[in-house]
């Protein structure tokens, strides 16, 4: 094994915090593992999702990037496009409305001809006790994150996955393992998607179509993180506790899915990739010393 490999076992790969793409880039998959593929990212405009189309467009891939923000989406693509060379198609969609879905769908396959892959990373997050959360801040999280994904994934199926096959990858959480003060609602409605992530990978593997879950830990550079590390007095206790002894970066998250969407992951289906650096095995799970600092209710 050269110097080079060796160092790569070892450490993360490059990234940036701001939602701009990667100065720099070495490839560790074939360059065309995704030549001619076509990817419908959910909130691809910035954070992790952002990232995901950068990585897969990298490898050839063009893609669909859309959110409710089209002007964020559109300044992403632009970026994206500039930076790869690949198409990328930014569009309007609320996950929460089906009809905005078929639309945003309708007009993805009248560009492209074909959709082979969905990556349902949309999601709505932050930090309050479960007795200070409204009855809507609840539902609002349910509605996006597990509704949304199910919405998403079913209006692809039919228009264009069952008779096509494809592979769908849904951004979820670990928060559901142990169970996490201050987030009853992003874990359950994540939790609800791994199980939604097996039934649907039976259900639909005879038409080809595979169906895995990715489950990041800390990830700098996006806006979960900045908030937690924000409100944590101990942030660096908390990584400390991290096997591996650092928080992830999006590029990481970004080749987790590139693996699941790639021809190398062609016989997994119905399962859930941590990737995490070890995270949820050890880290406390009670958040005590943000308790007094969360906000005691949220009422979206």
């Amino acid at each position: 094994m050269s110097q080079q490999q060796t160092l790569f076992s070892v450490l993360p790969p490059q990234d940036v915090d701001t939602d701009d793409c990667l100065q720099d880039y070495t490839y560790l998959f074939s360059p065309d593992i995704l030549k001619d593929n076509v990817a419908f990212i959910t909130g691809g405009g910035s954070g992790i999702g952002f990232r995901i189309a950068e990585i897969l467009m990298r490898h050839g891939c063009h893609t669909i990037i859309a959110s409710r923000n089209l002007q964020r989406v559109s300044e992403a693509a632009k970026k994206l496009t500039a930076a790869t060379g690949q198409r990328c198609l930014p569009l309007s969609l609320d996950v929460r409305q089906p009809q905005t879905i078929i639309a945003a769908v309708d007009e993805a396959l009248r560009q492209f001809k074909k959709i082979n892959i969905l990556i349902n990373n949309a999601a709505g997050n932050f930090l309050c006790p479960a007795s200070g959360l409204s009855f809507n801040a609840f539902k609002t999280v349910i509605d996006i994150d597990t509704l949304g994904t199910f919405n998403t994934s079913k209006v692809l199926f039919e228009k264009y996955f069952q008779g096509h096959g494809g592979v769908i990858v849904n951004i979820t959480a670990t928060l559901s393992y142990r169970g996490q003060a201050l987030q009853v609602h992003a874990g359950t409605a994540k939790a609800a998607i791994d199980a939604m992530t097996k039934h649907l990978a039976v259900e639909w593997g005879p038409s080809k179509v595979r169906v895995n879950s990715l489950a990041p830990g800390p990830i700098s550079g996006t806006e979960g993180f900045r908030r937690l590390g924000g409100l944590r007095a101990d942030a660096d206790a908390h990584i400390s506790m991290i096997p591996l002894q650092r928080a992830g970066n999006k590029t990481e998250i970004a080749h987790g899915v590139l693996y699941l969407a790639s021809p190398l992951a062609s016989y997994v289906t119905g399962t859930s990739l941590v990737v995490d650096g070890g995270n949820w095995l050890t880290s406390a799970n009670h958040f005590s010393a943000i308790l007094g600092s969360a906000s005691p209710s949220a009422n979206l």
